[in-house]
């Protein structure tokens, strides 16, 4: 997840999901991930302190800030061996689309403003990140 001052997702020239101040959260799942640990990764995305506030770190939760949640399988990718990566941690889409489509139902029960990209479609996605602050989580 990264802390972003704009961030948007296009699929084939046009804007699908596109948010201001918020979190671009790249959501990529592996074979040991249910809906349990979707319904966590959600949780922590919403309520992780990682904006400054005047008393300290708050949260998105905290300040109202909106989520464009985006799937990527490649945040799998296996690189140690040779030179083409492999995704055989990843998912396979049948299992992985209704999971972040999960985090995406939760974030929203919450509360927050959800924007989406495309789930299988070749994306687009610009952002600005904000610190830089990008965190890498695992529920």
């Amino acid at each position: 997840m990264s802390r972003v001052s704009t961030a948007a997702v296009t699929v084939d020239g046009a804007v699908v999901g596109q948010i201001g101040p918020g979190v671009l959260s790249l959501v990529g799942v592996g074979h040991a991930d249910d809906a349990v640990s979707a319904r966590g990764l959600a949780r922590k995305i919403h309520e992780l302190r990682i904006f400054p506030g005047p008393d300290g770190a708050v949260s998105a939760a905290d300040l109202g800030l909106p989520v464009l949640v985006v799937s990527q399988f490649t945040l799998y990718a296996d690189t140690r061996k040779g030179r083409r990566p492999s995704w055989q941690d990843a998912a396979p889409g049948e299992v992985a689309e209704p999971l972040v489509d999960e985090v995406v139902a939760e974030l929203r029960r919450r509360g927050c403003t959800v924007a989406t990209g495309v789930f299988g479609a070749r994306m687009q996605v610009s952002s600005v990140n904000e610190g830089p602050m990008t965190l890498l989580l695992e529920v």
